[in-house]
């Protein structure tokens, strides 16, 4: 009897710290030129100064919400459960579009307005719960006048106190049904006999490398070695025609060599050895952006 109601115990702790793990990470397009990470960290700290405060990233492209839900899909998978991610790319704000916390079914929490940033992270790691923010209740203090700037009143204010235990996740709002989150429309890889067709989600804006959403099970066909036939498209116009080998590494080829290789999400890519692919070829990412390649 002692050893079962010990056991309840510790199960109880151990699903209470899953949302105490005092780990909270930001994202936005906000950039680094003014105060507004500044202030949501102040907010943040402002709820428990033993959180840990942490940057997935501020230099969105401003208002490019899609890259949002790349990058959480990127980075979310990486770290422990119960952390809490704020996630602000709003062209919304103040309007009518919803403010959630997303549980995903690894056990993360992701804090943003639900617009289409949860797109990809609803389908990689899955749904556990979804609820909508109360805002009666979690919002910063005397900030109902203010309209424009959510992200620090509403998000950092509720994804703190989640993040250090000041409330439970049944505490954020109420219950929503999960198949209530915004979702954007993309087209995903798929096989057309020799050729495998995809997007370019996403470039490697540090480098200049051209991510699309190929997956590697897709490229199996592909021995390292091989050479594939590149063909990339905006909006149905070729931008791009060349060959290149199909490498593990970018030192498989001479500097300023183009090669095709799988990247860090184990997803086909394109590169310069050394050099900006996208901007050598002149390409962008979206869902206007195609790639057909051939073996």
């Amino acid at each position: 009897m002692v050893r079962s109601l010990l056991f309840c115990v510790l199960l109880v702790a151990g699903l209470w710290c899953t949302a105490q793990n005092k780990l909270l990470v930001f994202q936005s397009d906000f950039g680094l030129k003014d105060g507004a990470v500044s202030e949501m960290k102040g907010v943040a700290m402002g709820v428990s100064p033993e959180l840990r405060l942490f940057d997935l990233t501020h230099e969105i492209p401003a208002y490019n919400i899609w890259e949002a839900a790349y990058r959480l899909q990127q980075s979310v998978p990486y770290w422990p459960a119960g952390t809490v991610f704020v996630s602000v790319v709003d062209p919304g704000v103040g309007t009518s579009r919803k403010s959630v916390v997303l549980k995903t079914k690894t056990g993360q929490y992701i804090v943003t307005p639900d617009n289409g940033t949860l797109t990809l992270l609803a389908e990689s790691l899955g749904i556990d719960q979804i609820r909508e923010i109360d805002e009666s209740v979690n919002r910063r203090q005397d900030s109902k006048k203010s309209y424009t700037f959510h992200g620090r009143d509403v998000y950092a204010f509720t994804g703190a106190r989640l993040a250090a235990g000041v409330i439970t996740y049944e505490q954020v709002g109420p219950l929503l049904a999960k198949q209530e989150v915004v979702s954007i429309p993309y087209v995903k890889a798929i096989v057309e006999g020799k050729t495998i067709r995809g997007t370019i989600p996403v470039l490697d804006v540090q480098y200049g490398n051209v991510w699309t959403n190929i997956p590697a099970d897709l490229c199996q066909q592909f021995s390292f070695g091989d050479v594939l036939s590149v063909k990339v498209l905006h909006a149905g116009q070729l931008v791009y025609r060349g060959e290149m080998p199909y490498v593990a590494t970018f030192g498989a080829v001479p500097v300023g060599k183009p090669l095709a290789y799988l990247n860090s999400l184990l997803q086909l890519s394109f590169a310069l050895n050394q050099g900006d692919f996208a901007a050598t070829n002149k390409i962008g990412s979206g869902g206007e952006w195609q790639v057909e390649v051939t073996r």
